[in-house]
């Protein structure tokens, strides 16, 4: 079975960010799933931990036949080809692949929580998100990216990058 409308934000703030992107999004059509929208590039300031590089984001819609953990042993596994190395919570990072929505599903386990738990707080996520799904709707809240986007009290820097 194949799952539509699902969405993954990546981030770079280590090495050569750009080729970390691409790389990963070669990785995930390769591992995951088809890709049929990719926001612009986005150059972020870190959330978390400040005191780090400046981010680039990208959102990535794609539909996958694999559940939702699988989607989640195959993004850790692509992480880790690209060198990621877990050292610290919010830390610098050479790639990091979130799952954001999968589909109308909410799951809630040790493992994963989808909806992501934290998008509503990160214009970083919401704004390359809205650009490729501004009318997707999140589920527990039953509204769509755009609104949420609106409501988003996040003040960091988001830019499009221009390399």
């Amino acid at each position: 079975m194949i799952h539509k409308n699902i969405f993954l934000l990546l981030g770079s703030n280590s090495g050569d960010r750009s080729d970390q992107l691409k790389m990963a999004i070669d990785l995930i059509e390769n591992e995951i799933g088809k890709i049929f929208a990719k926001s612009k590039i986005y150059e972020t300031a870190p959330w978390g931990k400040v005191h780090q590089p400046i981010f680039l984001n990208q959102a990535l819609k794609i539909e996958s036949p694999l559940s939702p953990d699988e989607l989640l042993i195959n993004a850790q596994s692509i992480e880790q080809k690209l060198g990621r190395t877990r050292l610290e919570k919010w830390g610098e990072r050479l790639i990091d692949i979130d799952i954001i929505y999968y589909g109308d599903k909410i799951i809630d386990s040790s493992n994963l929580v989808i909806p992501h738990p934290h998008l509503t707080e990160r214009k970083f996520v919401l704004v390359p998100l809205t650009e490729i799904s501004p009318e997707f709707t999140h589920p527990i809240l039953q509204k769509s990216n755009a609104e949420l986007l609106k409501e988003c009290n996040d003040t960091l820097g988001v830019k499009e990058f221009t390399g």
